[in-house]
């Protein structure tokens, strides 16, 4: 036999393929195993077949993955297995041979020097999993949208009682696409050039958090990053490679953002990334004490972030700044709102922009046009 991995035979099939292979695609999939107890056959990961390759797939019913390695199909078939069962297992035996062998509702699973018998299940009792798709495809490059993801997934919300802004509103237009996420306290918003995607209308979806995480992490070395949609079906899929992640679409109305981003500041400022950085991390010594609260007193030539706490004390940073407009102003903000924000500016400086203590704060990288992030300030009490 061809020294080229591992073999298994399932329902009534049999293949081979490599080991490291199989090891790999198990991890992804063993990500998506679902844990419903009233459904339990999504504690499973499905085997199949597709002419020369084998295909590992798993769903927890709002997202799935499949994933296809190359193999050598003697007999075609498929068959479920215990997802964290067959992972602990492969990813323990070395590299070479593996077989699969299905015996009365049972998988073999053998190699030169290992034996093991796994429990399996009909592939019949498997929720569907989707293919490719038959509408529109759109491409964006994997880096774009990897950078994408890390300036606005912080800004998304973990309340499950606001179900919309769970996910990230993506918009298409003609030539550009819009990624938008906020939690009510903050908003970011990313937007990238396109081709001609030849849209009669404009597209609005919102994608949970979660598909777009997994997304990043599938995409990894690849060069890009394929979807389609079916708003009918209320599905999205990604194709990235050999893998295929479908992912259910959030239904319901996004906020409409646009109407809380201040248009005109009334106070500019330019403060040094690194200096801003610092100042903040002190504060959050005793902000932490103190709501996370931090106070933002905005000056002719400089800005200085304090906090205080009544159980600990309090600390003060002045740093010189260029600060354009003739008010002065006193803001106060959730330092980690600021901290999350700063730890995905790429340029040395920051640029934001106040109106006053009770309006929305624009925070931008200068190295970013395309970027906005936004944060509401906290009521200060006299």
């Amino acid at each position: 036999m061809p020294k080229i991995g591992n073999l298994f035979i399932l329902w009534p099939m049999l293949v081979t393929t490599l080991a490291e292979n199989f090891s790999k695609a198990l991890t992804i999939a063993s990500r998506f195993v679902g844990g419903k107890v009233q459904l339990p056959v999504l504690a499973n990961i499905l085997l199949k077949t597709d002419k020369n390759k084998l295909v590992i797939s798993a769903t927890n019913l709002e997202t799935s993955i499949s994933i296809s390695i190359g193999a050598k199909i003697e007999e075609e078939g498929e068959i479920t297995v215990p997802g964290k069962t067959i992972c602990d297992l492969v990813n323990s035996l070395p590299s070479g041979q593996l077989t699969l062998k299905e015996e009365k509702e049972k998988v073999l699973i053998k190699t030169p020097s290992f034996e093991s018998t796994i429990l399996a299940a009909n592939a019949s009792d498997y929720p569907s999993i989707p293919d490719k798709g038959s509408g529109k495809v759109y491409s964006f490059p994997s880096e774009v949208v990897e950078n994408v993801i890390k300036k606005i997934l912080f800004s998304v919300s973990s309340d499950e009682t606001r179900p919309v802004l769970t996910g990230v509103l993506l918009i298409l237009r003609d030539k550009e696409a819009v990624f938008v996420s906020t939690d009510g306290f903050r908003l970011s918003q990313k937007s990238i050039k396109t081709e001609k995607m030849d849209q009669d209308e404009e597209v609005k979806l919102i994608i949970p958090k979660n598909t777009f995480s997994e997304l990043v992490r599938i995409s990894e070395g690849s060069e890009k990053i394929n979807f389609s949609f079916n708003k009918n079906e209320n599905q999205i899929i990604f194709t990235v490679g050999d893998c295929i992640l479908s992912s259910r679409i959030i239904q319901g109305d996004f906020p409409d953002f646009e109407k809380i981003i201040p248009k005109n500041p009334v106070i500019n400022i330019d403060i040094d990334k690194e200096e801003l950085i610092r100042s903040v991390k002190l504060a959050s010594v005793f902000a932490r004490e103190a709501a996370n609260v931090i106070k933002v007193n905005v000056l002719k030539n400089s800005v200085d972030i304090s906090a205080e706490s009544t159980k600990s004390g309090n600390q003060k940073s002045v740093i010189d700044a260029k600060v354009e407009g003739d008010s002065e102003l006193l803001v106060a903000y959730n330092y980690r709102f600021i901290e999350e924000f700063l730890g995905v500016v790429g340029g040395e400086s920051v640029k934001i922009g106040l109106t006053d203590a009770n309006i929305p704060g624009i925070f931008l990288d200068p190295k970013d046009l395309d970027y906005l992030h936004i944060i509401m300030p906290i009521k200060l009490t006299n």
